[in-house]
């Protein structure tokens, strides 16, 4: 029976890792298929990734949904960290400009996410009383 609490606790306490986990997926998928659908265009075998890729992200995404992450926050950071990460690396995979002002706007969308990942959390009951 101990072995079973030490379980369930176990479960409980590694819930919020699963959730960054899911979500890393889901946004690592989505890049990958951004990114292949830019090499598409110049071989079209990369359709192969393409789709799959979408589809696991969304996937991924959903799951993230189910755990209970608030739908404002895990998009947000989703797009957020999907615009940032596909601009990079299409700058060094395919030469595609990392300017300043591709930067700013990283930048506030970032910024953006964050407001609103602290903006999500509802009052603590107890502080209101």
């Amino acid at each position: 029976m101990i072995l079973f609490g030490l379980t369930s606790q176990l479960a409980i306490t590694l819930a919020p890792v699963r959730t960054w986990a899911l979500l890393t997926g889901a946004i690592s998928t989505e890049v990958a298929a951004t990114l292949s659908l830019r090499a598409f265009q110049d071989h079209p075998a990369w359709i192969g990734v393409v789709v799959p890729g979408y589809f696991a992200s969304f996937v991924l995404l959903t799951l993230v949904l189910r755990a209970g992450m608030p739908i404002g926050v895990a998009y947000g950071i989703w797009g957020a960290a999907g615009t940032a990460l596909t601009a990079a690396l299409a700058a060094v995979v395919f030469d595609d400009p990392f300017t300043l002002p591709v930067i700013v706007g990283i930048g506030f969308i970032i910024i953006g996410v964050l407001l609103v990942e602290f903006g999500s959390h509802r009052p603590d009951s107890k502080a209101r009383q």
